[in-house]
């Protein structure tokens, strides 16, 4: 936070205040209402374009600008106060104004869990919001999901369809009140109804049923986590065979029995945005829950029904434990219309609670991890988005439109850059309508004109025809240079960057399957240095899908092709491929990703997919402690091999000793990549970053060895290092090119 221009006051002095950043719907105006009255000033508080627009008068108006952030609301984000003095003496009272127009460079803020005022509330018999489901005040609630524009006011919201009781209407005018200019006040008499009660909701549950229920971003399936067949019934009708599920507990006691946390992951789980953190599991839940995987998804209760739904579970025995999961059929995105609820839920849950408030703007759970003590986002959505990521410079205003899975879109606006929720992958209709509506939204809400849109080099990505079809320039910016460039963005790095991208797929300069990349960058440019080994894709993206296939292209490059048959009898394409990957023009790819699924494939952890990511997640689950093999790799031209590890791998070794060998020595491998092009280019900042980087153990030996070699090491804090950080990447780079290219000069030549 800065402060300029502060100036002195007495009673011949007026000042006026300018406070930008998240400071509107957080109850920002009625604490400043409570400081200027504290300290007897006169003059006024509004929103405003900007953020909050203020003007003081009065013998302890400098007092009033030295506390005012120190004593801010929870929920408020201060970014800037300017502070002028002006001539103006008006006297009389201090006011809250009405909201003042104009160009928006201000935000809303994200939305936040249920406060503990507003808890006691919901569980006093004797509060006027026992058991609502709705409860709010300034500290929580919803924000960004209910906001359709700027200025945040309820006219602007969800919230405009209900007018406030006469009760509700005196505490938002009330300057004593927590709930003084709360926009989404509401109670019982004036408020949001649900369409079913609690009781029958935990009713639902506690029978082994499922249930839809609206949250605050979309729809959410509910089930108990401790009912095998209730869990594996959810599974069979909404079409997920194994991609784990998350659950949710009432209470931090709550944990201890179903995971490991130390007390990052626990102050993780109680911060207002209630994200899904991932733990260690003890296994103590229903199998179908998160087969096969050593860590489970948690996450507290986000709104007061979820709350409710576990106080009414909690009646004797085990603490409840109920999966939540997104209600999106299909992979597609969250419903969040309840027409569509009941049209498209109606085959998966056996109770569907609706609600009477709109859902603005759909926004999924977010999940982290915390590794080595860090943060680590897996995906962004609510409770963080739309706080923006600070730049290091002020850049032209430029839309990033992100790749084809764990798809978000960036927009930046000075010196930041608007992260959207995650929006997922863009291969059917409906997942497409929901990138344009993310769009046109986040431009809508900044009031922001794009000069230019940013896209990945692929040409056949959705959202690569989107951005040539826009209406303003497109660049297309390299998928791996857009990995590091979301890391050099995010903190601000000047200069020569060395940077090492792990993914599953990126479309190269080349043409080529991008995915394991060695490169160095310095301002909008990039150069690949080096890459691992290609290894041929037998049947194209079918082998992202299949991994015993990527093993058998490994056995076939080790020269030992005639055991392809016999390690894969399971599968009736096994005999022909061993002949086809003789075939010299097939095509190959440098992924990372997919040694991993070779990896996966010889150790027999899974020879078929059904989520992305699930054999490195499966063969990562195997390891106890990280193994390295002596002369695992080599290191020719920039070339990183395998082979050695490989032909280890092939041999008589059970999957653990398999998955400890291969996850420590690709680790040391790559700190040797990293430590031998350091050397020869004198560049001592390193970015990791790529899907990949997930992997706790593979991101903490590498991240370890290249700070031991003296090395500056960097990894995504902010965004997840998958593709869902590729559209911050995209932005800072095109906007970089822009501001590189020579400015035209006007007049006579």
């Amino acid at each position: 936070m800065s402060m300029t221009g502060q100036a002195m006051a007495s009673d011949g002095t007026r000042l006026r205040v300018h406070v930008r950043g998240a400071v509107q719907g957080v109850g920002f105006r009625p604490y400043v209402y409570g400081l200027a009255t504290r300290y007897r000033l006169a003059g006024f508080v509004a929103n405003d374009p900007q953020g909050v627009i203020i003007e003081i008068e009065g013998e302890k108006a400098s007092d009033f600008v030295t506390a005012l952030p120190l004593e801010k609301p929870p929920l408020a984000r201060i970014d800037q106060i300017l502070v002028q003095k002006i001539g103006t003496i008006e006297g009389g009272e201090f006011k809250i104004r009405a909201s003042e127009q104009g160009r928006i460079s201000t935000r809303i803020a994200a939305d936040a869990a249920t406060c503990r005022q507003c808890l006691d509330e919901l569980f006093d018999p004797n509060s006027r919001f026992h058991r609502y489901s709705f409860v709010n005040c300034t500290h929580c609630g919803p924000r960004y999901t209910i906001a359709e524009r700027l200025p945040y006011d309820r006219r602007t919201t969800a919230m405009k369809a209900f007018a406030m009781c006469g009760t509700c209407a005196r505490e938002y005018a009330d300057p004593a009140s927590r709930r003084f200019h709360a926009e989404a006040i509401a109670c019982p008499q004036c408020g949001p109804r649900l369409s079913h009660t609690v009781d029958e909701i935990a009713a639902a549950i506690a029978a082994g049923r499922i249930v839809a229920i609206k949250g605050l971003g979309g729809y959410q399936l509910l089930c108990d986590a401790r009912n095998e067949i209730a869990v594996q019934r959810l599974r069979d009708r909404k079409q997920r065979d194994a991609k784990p599920f998350a659950v949710m507990v009432a209470s931090l006691e709550a944990i201890a029995e179903i995971g490991h946390a130390d007390a990052n992951e626990l102050a993780l789980l109680e911060t207002p945005a209630r994200p899904i953190v991932l733990l260690r599991s003890r296994n103590s839940l229903a199998p179908a829950v998160a087969p096969g995987l050593s860590c489970l998804g948690v996450m507290l209760p986000a709104t007061p029904l979820h709350h409710l739904i576990l106080h009414a579970l909690s009646s004797g025995g085990a603490a409840p434990v109920i999966v939540a999961t997104s209600a999106n059929p299909g992979g597609e995105p969250l419903v969040i219309d309840n027409d569509e609820a009941l049209r498209r839920l109606s085959g998966i849950a056996d109770l569907i609670v609706t609600h009477d408030r709109s859902i603005v703007t759909r926004a999924d759970d977010s999940v982290l991890a915390v590794m080595a003590g860090q943060l680590q986002f897996i995906r962004r959505a609510r409770g963080y988005v739309p706080e923006p990521i600070r730049l290091s410079r002020p850049v032209p205003c430029v839309l990033a439109v992100g790749g084809a899975l764990k798809s978000t879109v960036t927009v930046t606006r000075g010196n930041e850059a608007f992260v959207s929720q995650h929006i997922g992958d863009l291969d059917t209709a409906e997942g497409i309508r929901f990138f344009e509506e993310t769009i046109s939204h986040l431009l809508s809400t900044l009031d922001i004109d794009a000069v230019a849109v940013a896209h990945d080099l692929h040409p056949n990505m959705a959202s690569t025809r989107f951005a040539e079809t826009f209406g303003r320039e497109p660049i297309a910016i390299q998928h791996h240079h857009a990995h590091a460039g979301a890391v050099i963005a995010e903190h601000g790095l000047e200069g020569a960057t060395l940077a090492l991208v792990l993914d599953g797929h990126g479309y190269g300069t080349d043409g080529g399957n991008w995915g394991g990349e060695l490169l160095v960058c310095e301002s909008a440019g990039f150069r690949r240095i080096g890459h691992l080994a290609p290894l041929k894709m037998p049947g194209g993206d079918r082998a992202a899908r299949e991994p015993w296939r990527m093993a058998a292209a490994m056995l076939a490059q080790l020269q030992r092709a005639g055991e392809i048959p016999q390690r894969f009898a399971a599968q009736p394409h096994a005999a022909g491929l061993s002949m086809l990957l003789r075939r010299p023009d097939m095509p190959t790819t440098t992924s990372a990703g997919r040694l991993f699924d070779a990896a996966a494939g010889l150790l027999g952890v899974c020879a078929m997919q059904s989520y992305e990511g699930e054999a490195a997640m499966k063969l990562e689950a195997c390891v106890r402690e990280p193994v390295v093999l002596n002369g695992g790799w080599n290191i020719d031209a920039g070339v990183l091999s395998f082979e050695p590890l490989f032909e280890h791998l092939a041999g008589k070794i059970d999957r653990t000793a398999g998955a400890e060998l291969f996850h420590g020595t690709f680790a040391i491998a790559c700190v040797d990549w990293i430590r031998r092009a350091a050397k020869s280019t004198g560049i001592g900042n390193v970015t990791l970053s790529g899907g990949c980087f997930l992997n706790a153990i593979v991101t903490d030996a590498v991240r370890r060895g290249c700070a031991a070699a003296g090395l500056k090491v960097f990894l995504p804090r902010q965004v997840p290092p998958n593709d869902g950080g590729l559209s911050l990447g995209q932005a800072w780079i095109a906007a970089l090119q822009i501001a590189d290219r020579p400015q035209r000069r006007e007049g006579r030549s």
